[in-house]
């Protein structure tokens, strides 16, 4: 395990309670419209509630047709450059049984998944792609809206009388690994979180390590703004999954893959090494940034079923 950890800001703390306590002025204004499907054993929902500042984000609501008690839940944060995707993908969580919520990731959506969010604000000079839009301040930094977004989600899906509130965990690979270990470090009560081979943690050895992918968009920006170093990297501070998880209580389950050059595993370490609560690491020794595929997915709902347990009374949406 890599002992480094990135530097912490003293106002790390009340910089995420007042980011969050300005979200809650906007009341969720939830939208919910059911979607005519071919699916025979899944209703799916097309959902909007208010993210950061009060701007809409759309999300698909996945929930098995047969519910005999209320349901556990999984808020899904998607990968780098992905959207929610078509109401037809993503199946896995809802047909295990699962209330199965699908945050869009605002702006993106156009690499390997449809989204339907945009990001309304603008920033300075960046490099294509979001993980440099703002990177000048935190207050204006991309992360700052999309893991908003993110703790907003959670909200959303305990607003529903066939979930049970109490039994939400949270799931990413990548990006989505990332914003769910942050929304971990956020949000009480959650049940159990999964990053599978997560991005967002520990930038500086990222940016140091990482051949493709965000990172490196990181990388490109200094080259060009190396006296802006310090700044930038004052700004990551805050979005940092390890400064995140140092708080995070929930069972959580990591994944990392040596031969990941996206997010390579000794980022993950130092996020896995900083993490608080009850914690677990599959490693995949011969992968790279896909992890373990579709046999990584057995364990997560193994994991899943061992973390959360069921509860009764289910009324319709």
């Amino acid at each position: 395990m890599n002992p480094n950890t990135p530097y912490r800001p003293d106002d790390f703390d009340s910089f995420w309670r007042a980011t969050l306590a300005d979200s809650e002025l906007h009341p969720l204004e939830l939208r919910v419209e059911p979607v005519e499907s071919p699916l025979r054993t899944i209703d799916v929902y097309d959902l909007t509630f208010a993210g950061f500042g009060g701007e809409p984000v759309k999300a698909w609501l996945r929930l098995p047709k047969t519910k005999e008690s209320r349901l556990q839940a999984i808020v899904e944060y998607v990968g780098y450059g992905s959207g929610r995707g078509h109401h037809i993908e993503n199946l896995l969580w809802s047909s295990a049984g699962y209330a199965h919520l699908t945050m869009d990731t605002r702006g993106q959506g156009s690499s390997h998944s449809i989204g339907h969010t945009p990001d309304s604000h603008g920033s300075g000079p960046s490099t294509p792609g979001f993980a440099t839009r703002g990177i000048g301040d935190p207050n204006g930094y991309y992360y700052r809206r999309v893991i908003t977004d993110a703790v907003r989600a959670v909200a959303a899906i305990r607003t529903f009388d066939c979930v049970d509130p109490s039994r939400v965990a949270v799931f990413g690979a990548s990006q989505g690994g990332g914003i769910a270990l942050a929304v971990a470090g956020l949000v009480e009560g959650l049940s159990a979180v999964v990053a599978k081979v997560p991005f967002m943690s520990n930038f500086p050895l990222g940016i140091d390590l990482a051949e493709s992918g965000p990172y490196t968009e990181i990388a490109s920006w200094l080259r060009i703004h190396a006296q802006e170093e310090t700044a930038a990297l004052h700004t990551l501070s805050y979005f940092d999954a390890v400064n995140f998880v140092q708080g995070a209580t929930a069972p959580a389950l990591f994944s990392a893959a040596l031969k990941d050059a996206v997010c390579p595993a000794p980022t993950v370490y130092t996020a896995y090494d900083s993490y608080a609560g009850e914690k677990s690491l599959n490693l995949w020794k011969y992968s790279g940034h896909e992890g373990g595929g579709a046999s990584e997915e057995f364990g997560v709902l193994t994991f899943l079923e061992a973390s959360m347990a069921s509860s009764s009374g289910c009324r319709s949406i």
